[in-house]
């Protein structure tokens, strides 16, 4: 492990320590989800610590200020070794969420890494974010070895269900146009929520305790016990899934790997 700290050229802080049994290349069919919860008070280098432990071929950050996620990719690189393209779907420039000077605030919104490139950037801000502007980006990249459209959104607060459903009728417009593609993001609405009906006929969660009609136990993914945090398949089958709990954000991570060669039952139905 490199010595690297403040008093190194640029200021990089120390590499934390990962698990023994963290993985120590990008894992080609795995993508992961996870709100940043800023302005959480939390340190990117954590914050790259956190993603290098699993190495997802993608990662969807909500909540995600354009400068922090700058330092997390360059933390990942210089001391993991893992290397991420960056695309950014910023929907308001925040001076007191993502500092810099007053008239030159710093971008919030979404960004997706990924170890391929991406091509084909959209970035849609929705018509009603509701108390804050939300949106959702999209790309075109390499997931296991196939190129897949994929989605990253944020939709609007926990108690403004009626801006969410224009949200996820917008979203799901574009989502059906793709026989494959992986949804990620906080939708900030339960498994039952009447507003997530359009995603459901669409896609399925990863999480195969997580539909409409709860069949077990659905995994939350935030502090207050909630499953908020989603990927959803369209014309892809998931393998394993996993919700880490972390000190860095009010969100767990939720990262899965992914079988693209394989078409789940239900979706080649309604193909």
């Amino acid at each position: 492990m490199m010595l690297l700290g403040p008093s190194a050229p640029g200021g990089v802080p120390f590499a934390r320590s990962l698990p023994a049994d963290a993985v120590r290349d990008v894992v080609p069919n795995r993508v992961m989800t996870w709100n940043l919860c800023n302005p959480c008070e939390t340190s990117n280098a954590d914050r790259a610590a956190e993603i290098a432990t699993y190495a997802p071929q993608v990662i969807g950050l909500q909540e995600a200020c354009a400068r922090d996620v700058a330092r997390i990719r360059n933390h990942l690189e210089n001391l993991y070794g893992l290397v991420y393209h960056v695309e950014y779907g910023t929907v308001l420039k925040n001076w007191g969420r993502c500092g810099g000077l007053p008239w030159n605030p710093g971008g919030y919104g979404q960004a997706i890494l990924s170890a391929a490139p991406m091509t084909e950037t959209v970035n849609v801000e929705y018509r009603d974010g509701g108390s804050e502007d939300r949106g959702y980006m999209a790309v075109t990249t390499t997931v296991g070895g196939r190129e897949i459209r994929v989605f990253n959104t944020h939709l609007a607060e926990r108690r403004q269900e009626e801006y969410r459903t224009d949200q996820i009728a917008a979203l799901a417009a574009q989502v059906v146009r793709h026989d494959r593609a992986i949804v990620l993001g906080d939708f900030n609405a339960v498994p039952d929520a009447a507003e997530l009906e359009p995603m459901w006929a669409l896609a399925g969660d990863v999480d195969p305790e997580c539909r409409p009609s709860p069949s077990g136990t659905c995994l939350p993914t935030t502090d207050w016990q909630s499953k908020f945090d989603y990927v959803f398949l369209r014309g892809i089958s998931p393998l394993e899934h996993h919700v880490q709990p972390t000190p860095y954000s009010d969100h767990h991570p939720l990262h899965t790997d992914l079988d693209m060669k394989r078409v789940p039952e239900r979706q080649q139905e309604a193909m």
